[in-house]
């Protein structure tokens, strides 16, 4: 089966917390283990990052499903989430915060976001985790590898 790729929308702080353990594993949310149960070794995360509404970081699934409640990320202020439903992951590209690829650069183009009016693209991102076509992983991976060595 080809491989996917999944948009994980998270904050800068759940992002540098991952970036802390050299993006070596990535947790989806308690709410999320049925999309968690569609992703598989080989499938491609992109980070995208609220409240700059940026891409970060790409990784790759290294490993399995499995289910560990250890804290790493700190999540939104008094709605803790311990983001059971975690992979082995391996950086594929990481980029500095002063590279980060603002979306709204992308946008137009991504196929994902044309389901929502132009002006309201940023609804494209709510929620936690969504798979994409293989055009727009395309699209975010040639513009966040623009000028830039892999990880």
């Amino acid at each position: 089966m080809a491989s996917k790729t999944w948009i994980l929308t998270g904050s800068p702080e759940n992002f540098a917390a991952t970036h802390e353990r050299g993006f070596s594993v990535i947790g989806m949310k308690e709410g999320r283990r049925n999309f968690a149960e569609q992703m598989e070794p080989g499938d491609r995360i992109v980070f995208y990052l609220t409240g700059v509404k940026a891409f970060g970081a790409i990784v790759r699934i290294a490993g399995e499903l499995y289910e560990d409640r250890t804290k790493i990320w700190p999540g939104k202020p008094g709605k803790a989430d311990p983001y059971p439903w975690r992979f082995a992951t391996e950086p594929e590209l990481v980029l500095d915060e002063p590279d980060w690829v603002p979306a709204e650069e992308l946008a137009a183009g991504l196929e994902h976001v044309r389901k929502w009016p132009a002006e309201h693209w940023t609804l494209a991102f709510q929620g936690q985790l969504r798979a994409v076509s293989d055009h727009d992983a395309e699209l975010i991976r040639e513009r966040m590898s623009r000028d830039r060595a892999p990880a």
